[in-house]
């Protein structure tokens, strides 16, 4: 009779059990728990959104979305928003999330947001895992390929504090892959992003507003900026980056639309162009004002790279006027940067020549052309020192 109760016991626990929607165990919330179909077709929205509610709501463990590897998870426009109650939260991506394959079955609900998944004011948040982000972009690429302004931004996060984000792979997003916003702390490392070289606007990841920002040992194969550095951003710190395809590592472009626009304490290290059309690039608009200053590009390797130094404080070229204010662009080093470009201009600096750029350093710069033309730099209005140069930067090499 024991035996007979026990296993009766045990049945019915079991159909208890398998009818609640419940964590995997304290901390640990599945989206297949929460109805999660994960074929590739079936709109799983619904079930993210209501693991992400237990998982923001319970202090209990470390609280874990847990997206599972060998399924496919089709997910319209959605956001994950904070606070949540504990400390730390985490969101592990072992599967595939993929946004609809067509623009038309798109169900967006705030247009305006141009975004695809979004965190928003969410502390101590990790995304990691071996799985793959689909943007499903190339729909998107055709209808837009002359405008960006209906196009969504794949991963968001805003207002995010000791964020983390690692070992993902994106692909393929109808605009930027990662955009940063308005977030303090964040670590980024071992991704791999990747986009068609035709594919217009689509950035490995856009950093504004945003201070503290660690990247490292990421490896961008985009249609546009690798990384683009935007206004309200200080202390950025890249390192260890493949860049390539891609229009290289940028900061800005600053002050479009007449904005004020402020940009400080840029430092990239021990990266590689190859390919890219641009290498180190500080990009900023005429009628804008403000500042970008003390940023550093130091050890960069170069393979064929089209334009391998730049500084433009006239990327608007349809605007002349003499009088338009102009981002000030001050304390840029460019140090130990060598490798061959299809150019044989490879150094330029397009400065304004109202208020020009300042103290901008040249120093142990080795740039060849594959062309097997000689290399030449070409400067107007920037003043600093050029130190151990091939090309010789001869408008700063006069100032020593």
């Amino acid at each position: 009779m024991k035996s007979l109760f026990t296993l009766l016991m045990f049945v019915i626990t079991s159909q208890c059990l398998c009818g609640r929607i419940t964590p995997d165990d304290g901390s640990n919330f599945n989206v297949l728990t929460y109805g999660a179909n994960g074929d590739g077709n079936t709109d799983d929205s619904n079930a993210f959104v209501k693991a992400w509610n237990d998982v923001c709501g319970t202090t209990q463990g470390t609280p874990t979305l847990i997206i599972p590897e060998g399924k496919t998870f089709m997910l319209q426009p959605l956001s994950f928003q904070g606070p949540c109650k504990s400390t730390t939260i985490q969101v592990e991506v072992k599967g595939t999330i993929t946004a609809p394959k067509d623009i038309e079955a798109w169900k967006w609900k705030d247009n305006k947001r141009r975004s695809w998944v979004q965190f928003s004011k969410i502390n101590g948040l990790a995304v990691y895992g071996e799985g793959t982000i689909d943007g499903q972009g190339a729909p998107w690429w055709k209808k837009y390929h002359d405008g960006d302004s209906n196009r969504p931004t794949a991963f968001q996060f805003i207002g995010c504090e000791s964020l983390t984000i690692s070992n993902l792979n994106h692909i393929n997003s109808p605009r930027n892959h990662i955009s940063i916003d308005s977030c303090k702390n964040a670590s980024i490392s071992n991704l791999q992003i990747i986009a068609p070289e035709n594919s217009p606007n689509t950035d490995g990841i856009d950093i504004a507003s945003s201070s503290n920002i660690i990247i490292n040992n990421l490896s961008i194969k985009t249609g546009d900026d690798c990384i683009a550095i935007n206004s309200g951003s200080n202390f950025i710190n890249i390192t260890g980056v493949l860049c390539g395809p891609g229009h290289g590592i940028s900061v800005g472009s600053l002050g479009k639309g007449g904005e004020y626009a402020t940009v400080e304490e840029v430092h990239v290290k021990d990266c590689t162009f190859t390919g890219t059309t641009n290498g180190a690039r500080i990009k900023t608009w005429k009628g804008g004002s403000g500042y970008a200053r003390k940023i550093t590009y130091e050890n960069i390797k170069l393979v064929e790279v089209k334009n391998p130094i730049i500084i433009n404080q006239n990327y608007n070229p349809h605007i002349y006027d003499s009088s338009s204010e102009v981002v000030k662009v001050s304390d840029v080093t460019f140090l130990n940067i060598h490798g061959t470009s299809v150019n044989e201009n490879t150094v330029q600096l397009n400065c304004d020549p109202k208020i020009g750029c300042d103290n901008i350093i040249i120093d142990h710069i080795n740039i060849t052309s594959v062309a097997g033309g000689e290399p030449h730099a070409s400067c107007t209005n920037a003043h600093g020192t050029c130190s151990s140069s091939y090309p010789d930067v001869s408008c700063l090499s006069d100032n020593k």
